[in-house]
Parts: structure tokens; C-alpha cells; sequence
């Protein structure tokens, strides 16, 4: 107990010292200040009497000018007129009612003739009201003046606490008479004067808030069953918007004898009790700011207090979503008991003046309480969370994400959901219709039908799912056993089927996929033997020379013979290097480009020129076709340069001597296509594909002095330009085909 007593009684304390701001922020400030004859109390009293004073002294309403006011609408005729239905059916009523007294009277002439010429004189009234719209005019009129003399009549009636005596001289502001009443006997206990400076009394007249449903709810006694219905007859709004008084302003003074307050008198009980309220306010504020003192003195906020407590294990067990419920709840039910002290002083000084100590440190005490779990909460996260790992580890298992990550997986597909769904309810109603059944045979009977014709080919096609669920997961083991010989086979359109189907799909998939896998394996191992074989062959020949130098006997023409030699093979071992390591760059991405506008026509042209001595010596023939007209594009020229290069010098090389080569530039949908078609001096092999493979040559015995990196190179160039290069092989047809964009 003695690890909870600091949390009580801080909680205690910041319980007294929020209900002291509550109390500071709202009426308690207003009722401690005031005394009872200011209190909002008080001035209710007094406006009910100035209403009252307003409807019969102050402000009266002349009953004979407002029926002056009164109309009668055409539409207000014709209701009254036709309230009990058509002249026929007014009639046939009226001779109906009549008809059992009449016959009943045969006997007694007198009264029988009393009764027809009472049936006849009301028959006639009815007509005449069929027949003179004047006549109907002044009965609805008639009417009306009635219903207003009740209305005003009740309005005047209306009491208030008139039993309070109060002393007025008042006189309207606009002028006229002075208006007295009352007498002050002994000293004033409440005076007000009003001026221009205080204010003037507004008094209001009758407003249409007043209307007529009052009227007949407190009328009911004092007229007959045909007024109560009205006959169709009622003040309308213009009626009552007519009526209504407009507001007088009046100044003057009001005063109240001190004895009204004083043992004794009206409100003396209310005096009383607003002082006690007063005082207690005063004391509870008191105690609010000794407790505000003592939580920034004697009993400071301590973290420790909330560590390792009894239930902290528990606590930290809950989901994080839980965690937050429980402190929404906290919170609400703490802004609930600032709202129920504010409420109350609220209350209080409306003259709501009840208060009970019991019911008081209840509510204290369940603020303290309140209060001391939500500092837990608040000590518990700040702790927990102060590693974020913590904070996303409980919100990724908390029952919301649990709960929304298992209704997408419901609906990954929505066919076999819906099929679930409709299963369960199925199951449902077979259960509930069998026990109605049970309960009813007539319902037994339908029972029978609905499992017969519905419930059981819905289980055939449920079993026959199940069935088919179960070969698929047979053929998914196969599967993962390595076993890909065989296909699923595919029954009907539904989700199992489909489902099928991409069961097939993987089963190519991972057959393609090992048979890449293989491809690669093997041209992983020619990469290496390559790469190894044209770095080898150079270094070889380095390394023999440079024995051969150190033989002091070597004339100077041999010396000049091997350093020649060297020169070479070191070139082309430079030329191998650098020519490997911008493959790898452009393979990773990192080469930048310098773009700007060149001209293709000019740069396949410069790009044959540079070569024509080698075409001579092969010897080849190249046709050349560009158009005449400029083609720019936005390039990188240096590069577009070395992928032309290497496209031409590969064809050098390759090239069967005394054929033709063929190079074409020309304009296709908005794109530059360079197309070079030579005949190969080496038999190539059907898989294009491989020759884009790095260090890969035309000439698989390796006797040209290519690097095997051109059109690596070059694939590598046109790609970083959003271009398209592909290669194509017809016998010893080889066609290199490149498209870029132009610049529009």
C-alpha cells in the first residue's frame, strides 16, 4: 500500500487543484464575488416580474383594438364552410341526427315541433353558409373575437412571483405618464435605477410564440365541443403578427425591501443558501490553490512512483489499440468530471443550489483515481516508446492491423469470399430452419424442400470443390518436390481453376527459370575462360619479350624488333582494360552522358570516312545510304561516336574480304534506324543473343584481335540513349539494327 499512497495523494491533489481552475474558469468566480441580490438567481425573479408587470400594467393589450386587427381570408371561408363535408353531406347529417328524437316525440306535438324547427333552422344555417360568403365572414369573425378575447385573457394571467413586493416608479422613455406601485417600508435591499447611463427597462408586448395551441390546451374547459375543434376556425399568423404590442422602453427605478431577504421573508432560504454555497466556493478555492502549491512544492510529479508496479507487467501485455481505448475512456470520463463541477457551479448559480458532501468526495475521489491511471498510461508509453522499434512492433500486432490485414486476406479474392460467406449463412439457415420446423410442420415441410432442391446441390458442389482443393494441393507437393513433368489439370472457370492455372504458370516459370539459370552457369564459365585467354595471351607475350631484352647479346635490330613487340601487346592489353572497365561502367550506371544536338547524317559519314583505308586494304565494299537532309538528335556524341565505331570496326573484322557491306540511315516513326548488314567470315552460331554476351567473337578460334566487348559496348551506348539495338543472323547475313529517337 505504502508504493500507492504518494500516487493517491498527488492524484488527490491535482483532482482539488483542476476543479479550483474549473471553479476559476466558470461561475464560481461570479457567484463568490456577488451577493444574492446580483446573483443570476435573483435577477430571474425579477424578470418574471417584469414580464408580468409588462402584461398588465407596463404594456397592456387593448382587447378592442386588436379585433379591429382581425381578418377573414377567403380560404379561411371556405374552410369553415366545407369542416364537416359538402352541403349534401351536411345536411343528410344534420336530418339523420334529428330523425330517432323526431320519431320519438310523435307523440308530444310540441316538442316535436321544437325539434323540426330546430332540424329546419339549423338546415337553413347550413345553406345560408353555402350561399353567402358575408354570412360565413361574420361567424369566423365572431369566432375569432372569442378566441381572442381567451388568448389575451390568458395572457395577462399569467403569474409570476408577484408575491415578491416590489417598489417601482417607472415612466415611458418616450414620454407619458409616471407609473407607481408598491411602498418601501424599512431600509432597500435591492434598488436599480434605469437610465441612459444604466440602461432602460424593455418591456416586450405579446409575442406569436403565444399562438393559438396554448390557447385551446389551457381553454378546454370553457367551451363547448365545437370550439374546441375550432370548426376550422383559428388565429392565424397574420392574426397574432397583428396583435402583437410593440416594445416600450421605460426609466425610472426599481427597488425591493431589505426584509424580503431577512428571516422571514420571500427569499430569505434563498439568501441563505447562496451564502453557504459562497463560502463553500470560497474554502474549496482555497483548497484548490493549496493543492496547486503542494504539487509544485511538497509533492512534485516523480516518474518512479509508475515504474515496476505490481500491474505493470499486464498492463504492458495489452494491445497497443487496447491500451488506447482504455485511455480514451480515461479521458472522456476526466473532461466528464470537469464538465460536472463546471455544470454544477453552473447549476448553483442559477439557484440549482443542491449539494451533498457524500456525493462530493465520490466524485473526488473517482477524478483522483481517474486521473492517476491516465498519468500511468501517459509515464507507461513515454517509457516504453522511447525506441521506436517498440512502437512499431505493437502497432503491427496490434487488433486493428490483425483485423484489417485478415479482412484483405478475406478478399485477396473476393469469388471464394463471397462463396464463404454465403456457405455460413447457408449453414445458419439450415440450423434455424430446422429447429422452426421442428417447432412448426407446415414450416418442416418447407425445410425438406429447401434441403432437397437447394441445400444439397450446394453440398455436391461444395464436396466436389473440396475435392478438386485437394488434388491441387497434391500437385503444389509434387511441385515442391521438383517434380515439373506434369500439369494441373483445369476444371471448369472457378477461383480453384484459375488458381490451377497460375499453378501451371509457376511450373513453366521455374522450368524457364532453371533453364536460364543453366544458360548462365555456362556463360558465366565462357566469360571467365575468356576473359582469361585475351588478358593471358598479351601478358604471355609481354613477359617473354621482356626475358628476351635481358640477354645483353640481342643486336639492335632484334632489341628494336621485341620493343616493338612489347609496344603492341601492351596497346592491346591497355585497350583490353579500359575497354572492360567502361562496359562495367555502363553496366552500373554511373557514366554520365553530355547530350546536346548532333547531326546523324554527318556522324555516320565522318564515322565511314575514318576507316576507308582499312576497306581498301581488306579489301570490302560499302554502300553507303543517308539521306541528304540533316537528322539531329539530342546525344552524347563522343559516345554515339564509339558505339559507331565499334559497329563499324567490328564489321571490319568480321567481314568475308571482297564482299559488300551495306549501311543504311533513314527516318522511321519519328526514329533514327541505322541498319549494317555484312557477310561474316565466321560461322556464327543461331543464338544472337550470346553475342551481346561480353568478350563473346564472330570468331570462336579467338585469331582476330578483337576484345569481344564492341557490341557489349555498344548495347550498353544505344541503351543509356533510350535507344534499341538488335542483332539478327541469316547464314552468314549479319544484320545490326539501331533506332533513337529524333529531335522533334
Amino acid at each position: 500500500m505504502k508504493r500507492y499512497t504518494p500516487i493517491i495523494i498527488w492524484a488527490l491533489l491535482v483532482a482539488i487543484g483542476l476543479s479550483g481552475l474549473v471553479t476559476l474558469t466558470s461561475q464560481g468566480p461570479e457567484i463568490i464575488v456577488k451577493s444574492y441580490p446580483q446573483s443570476q438567481q435573483f435577477q430571474n425573479h425579477l424578470n418574471e416580474i417584469y414580464d408580468e408587470l409588462g402584461r398588465t400594467v407596463l404594456n397592456p393589450i387593448d382587447v378592442e383594438e386588436a379585433e379591429k386587427k382581425l381578418t377573414v381570408s377567403p380560404a379561411e371561408i371556405e374552410t369553415y364552410r366545407t369542416y364537416y363535408g359538402s352541403l349534401a353531406e351536411q345536411i343528410d347529417n344534420i336530418q339523420m341526427q334529428y330523425e330517432d328524437r323526431i320519431r320519438e316525440a310523435e307523440a308530444k306535438a310540441t316538442v316535436k315541433q321544437a325539434l323540426v324547427d330546430e332540424r329546419d333552422g339549423r338546415i337553413e344555417d347550413i345553406r345560408k353558409n353555402f350561399e353567402d360568403d358575408s354570412y360565413v365572414e361574420k361567424k369566423v369573425l365572431s369566432e375569432k373575437k372569442r378566441q381572442l378575447g381567451r388568448l389575451v385573457h390568458n395572457y395577462k394571467n399569467t403569474n409570476a412571483m408577484m408575491e415578491i413586493p416590489l417598489v417601482y416608479s417607472l415612466w415611458p422613455v418616450g414620454g407619458g405618464d409616471a407609473i407607481k406601485g408598491g411602498e418601501v417600508n424599512g431600509a432597500i435591499g435591492y434598488e436599480r435605477k434605469f437610465n441612459t447611463e444604466n440602461g432602460y427597462l424593455k418591456i416586450s408586448g405579446m409575442d406569436a410564440s403565444f399562438n393559438d395551441t396554448n390557447y385551446y390546451e389551457e381553454t378546454t374547459d370553457y367551451m363547448d365541443s365545437s370550439v374546441q375543434q375550432g370548426e376550422g376556425v383559428s388565429l392565424s399568423n397574420d392574426d397574432l403578427q397583428a396583435i402583437v404590442q410593440p416594445t416600450v422602453l421605460y426609466e425610472g427605478m426599481v427597488a425591493v425591501p431589505k426584509s424580503v431577504f431577512q428571516k422571514g421573508g420571500v427569499l430569505y432560504e434563498e439568501a441563505k443558501t447562496y451564502q453557504s454555497i459562497k463560502i463553500m466556493l470560497i474554502v474549496s478555492g482555497l483548497a484548490a490553490i493549496a493543492a496547486i502549491i503542494s504539487l509544485f512544492t511538497i509533492w512534485k510529479f516523480k516518474w518512479t512512483w509508475f515504474v515496476d508496479l505490481p500491474f505493470t507487467k499486464r498492463y504492458d501485455a495489452f494491445r497497443i489499440d487496447l491500451k488506447v481505448g482504455i485511455f480514451l475512456i480515461l479521458l472522456l470520463s476526466l473532461v466528464n468530471f470537469s464538465r460536472e463541477v463546471s455544470g454544477r457551479l453552473n447549476a448553483m448559480a442559477n439557484g440549482g443550489y443542491s449539494f451533498s458532501i457524500p456525493n462530493a468526495v465520490i466524485m473526488f475521489a473517482m477524478g483522483a483515481i481517474v486521473i492517476a491511471f491516465l498519468a500511468f498510461q501517459i509515464g507507461n508509453a513515454i517509457t516504453r516508446y522511447q525506441q521506436l522499434s517498440k512502437l512499431e512492433n505493437d502497432l503491427q500486432n496490434s487488433y486493428a492491423m490483425q483485423l484489417v490485414a485478415s479482412a484483405k486476406e478475406v478478399f485477396l479474392n473476393r469469388s471464394i469470399a463471397i462463396q464463404t460467406f454465403i456457405l455460413l449463412i447457408g449453414f445458419f439457415l439450415a440450423g434455424a430452419g430446422f429447429i422452426f420446423g421442428l417447432m412448426e410442420p407446415v414450416l418442416l415441410l418447407i425445410y425438406a424442400f429447401c434441403v432437397l432442391f437447394l441445400g444439397m446441390p450446394i453440398l455436391f458442389i461444395y464436396m466436389r470443390r473440396m475435392g478438386y482443393l485437394n488434388r491441387i494441393f497434391k500437385a503444389t507437393e509434387d511441385m515442391a518436390a521438383g517434380r515439373l513433368n506434369s500439369d494441373i489439370k483445369v476444371i471448369g472457370r472457378s477461383p480453384l481453376a484459375a488458381h490451377a492455372v497460375n499453378l501451371n504458370n509457376l511450373r513453366e516459370g521455374v522450368a524457364q527459370s532453371l533453364s536460364s539459370q543453366a544458360k548462365s552457369e555456362r556463360l558465366k564459365t565462357e566469360l571467365i575462360t575468356n576473359v582469361s585467354h585475351d588478358l593471358r595471351t598479351p601478358l604471355t607475350s609481354i613477359i617473354t619479350y621482356t626475358d628476351l631484352l635481358k640477354n645483353p647479346d640481342l643486336s639492335n635490330d632484334e632489341r628494336a624488333e621485341y620493343v616493338d613487340i612489347l609496344d603492341r601487346k601492351s596497346q592491346r592489353l591497355k585497350t583490353l582494360i579500359e575497354d572492360l572497365f567502361e562496359v562495367s561502367k555502363m553496366s552500373s550506371g554511373t557514366m554520365e552522358l553530355y547530350k546536346q544536338r548532333v547531326d546523324l547524317t554527318q556522324l555516320v559519314q565522318q564515322a565511314i570516312g575514318e576507316h576507308m583505308e582499312q576497306m581498301a586494304e581488306i579489301p570490302l565494299d560499302f554502300r553507303v545510304s543517308v539521306p541528304e537532309e540533316p537528322m539531329p538528335a539530342v546525344l552524347d556524341g563522343q559516345r554515339w561516336w564509339r558505339m559507331l565505331d565499334n559497329l563499324i570496326g567490328n564489321t571490319l573484322k568480321y567481314s568475308l574480304p571482297g564482299t559488300r557491306v551495306f549501311v543504311t540511315l533513314r527516318e522511321v516513326g519519328g526514329m533514327a534506324e541505322l541498319v549494317i548488314k555484312n557477310i561474316t567470315a565466321y560461322e556464327l552460331n543461331e543464338n544472337v543473343d550470346e553475342l551481346y554476351e561480353r568478350f563473346k567473337r564472330g570468331d570462336a578460334s579467338r585469331h582476330t584481335d578483337g576484345s569481344g566487348l564492341g557490341l557489349a559496348i555498344a548495347q550498353s551506348i544505344v541503351d543509356m540513349h533510350d535507344g534499341m539495338m538488335a542483332i539478327d543472323v541469316d547464314g552468314d547475313l549479319f544484320k545490326v539494327t539501331v533506332r533513337v529517337p529524333l529531335l522533334v
